[in-house]
């Protein structure tokens, strides 16, 4: 399948996971503060196995969850930081793309803490000027409204480089975003607003199938990355939760994971890959089902 491209797995558990401390609301963006290292080492891991984009790790870094750890002055820093240390991983695997990742204002799976669209299309088209001379391509992910999908479109397109859109939906219903709307009520939006490619991440591998089935009216390129979690709990939706609140799944193998996957390829998706808790194991695997290895 040489017109799939593969995305890598989920960045931020993996590297919590490998810094050997406890995670905190921060989430990543601590482990990249005292332990850089770590995050070009999840990168290269997932491109050893296969993945053709390393995401940067500034999912999480914005101006309102670094202000309430004191740490805003070094907002630009973190992002080209974390930008630099994917190109490393990209340039000594030799080959592949960098993604900017930007992730949802206030909090996950929280669309009603995010502004309305016009101040976040402010906060996105500063953090993309950051990162521009940097990414290949901009992805805005776990956007769980029309109106978050709408201020990151608003703030990334238009800047010369490809804009993919990711969407979150339901733990249950991969019909409905986890704002309560129809995941359809989106598809105004990307015939207004067109991104070159449609996606849905972070929610459960068993909905994905009717998400898409959606979303692939948009005629666009489209796909998933699922998470491993066993469900989004009430204790992460409470302010500043860290991920001890989550539990992975431990029935996700890489075999199960990559069935998924292969299932989605079926219905017509050409991008693929993992979200938090699929790791390198599930990208390898996943790779090797479609003849990378």
């Amino acid at each position: 399948m040489t017109d799939v491209t593969l995305l890598d797995g989920g960045l931020g558990q993996e590297i919590v996971r490998r810094s050997g401390e406890r995670p905190t609301p921060l989430w990543s963006t601590q482990v990249m503060l005292e332990k850089p290292e770590v995050v070009r080492e999840v990168h290269e891991a997932y491109f050893a196995a296969g993945a053709e984009i390393a995401t940067a790790n500034t999912y999480a870094v914005l101006r309102d969850r670094l202000a309430r750890a004191g740490l805003e002055h070094r907002f630009e820093e973190l992002h080209e930081t974390a930008c630099r240390l994917a190109l490393e991983a990209r340039d000594a695997h030799g080959r592949g793309r960098v993604a900017g990742s930007l992730g949802p204002i206030g909090a996950s799976y929280r669309p009603d803490l995010a502004p309305p669209a016009d101040e976040a299309a402010e906060v996105y088209a500063e953090i993309c000027a950051i990162q521009a001379p940097f990414v290949d391509l901009w992805i805005a992910e776990t956007m769980c409204s029309v109106d978050q999908a709408r201020g990151a479109l608003m703030g990334a397109l238009g800047l010369g480089k490809p804009v993919w859109l990711s969407l979150s939906v339901d733990d249950r219903d991969g019909a409905r975003l986890r704002s309560g709307e129809p995941l359809a009520d989106v598809l105004p939006l990307l015939e207004e607003l067109t991104p070159q490619a449609v996606l849905v991440n972070c929610s459960p591998p068993e909905v994905m199938a009717a998400a898409l089935e959606i979303i692939a009216e948009a005629g666009l390129p489209f796909g998933a990355y699922a998470n491993g979690f066993t469900h989004i709990s009430a204790d992460f939706l409470k302010p500043s939760p860290t991920v001890e609140a989550l539990s992975a799944r431990e029935d996700l193998t890489p075999e199960a994971y990559a069935e998924h996957a292969l299932g989605w390829l079926e219905q017509g998706a050409s991008i693929v890959g993992g979200c938090c808790e699929v790791g390198p194991e599930h990208i390898a695997h996943l790779a090797r089902r479609l003849g990378r290895s």
